[in-house]
């Protein structure tokens, strides 16, 4: 048994190998463009949702920064500097110890004016 092929018969065996191969290049292609999209689209889905948690982030900031805010322009009305705080106290206790004194004189000369009296 011999097979005999002519030069047609070759290059048409060869053409549909041709075409095969590209076929078989082809459907990996279009196989791996598939899961590239789909890659993409996963990506784009993950970078939609960073892009809001940054946003939420980025308004809690915010919301913390003006409560910061705030509190600095309430901090001087409530807070009091210890040097401020010694100065007061050393005032009223300036006070009070010119009150003992002007209180010792008037026992002192309640006490003279008894004595006075009884002699």
């Amino acid at each position: 048994m011999t097979v005999q092929l002519e030069l047609w018969h070759l290059i048409t065996l060869l053409l549909m190998f041709l075409g095969f191969c590209f076929a078989a290049g082809k459907l990996l292609v279009s196989q791996f463009e598939r899961q590239i999209d789909v890659r993409f689209d996963a990506q784009a889905v993950r970078l939609a949702e960073i892009e809001k948690a940054n946003k939420d982030d980025s308004s809690h900031w915010q919301r913390v920064e003006r409560e910061l805010m705030g509190l600095k322009a309430e901090l001087p009305i409530s807070y009091v500097r210890r040097d401020d705080y010694i100065r007061g106290q050393s005032v009223l206790e300036a006070k009070l110890d010119g009150l003992a004194t002007k209180i010792e004189n008037a026992q002192l000369r309640g006490l003279f004016a008894r004595q006075g009296a009884a002699e």
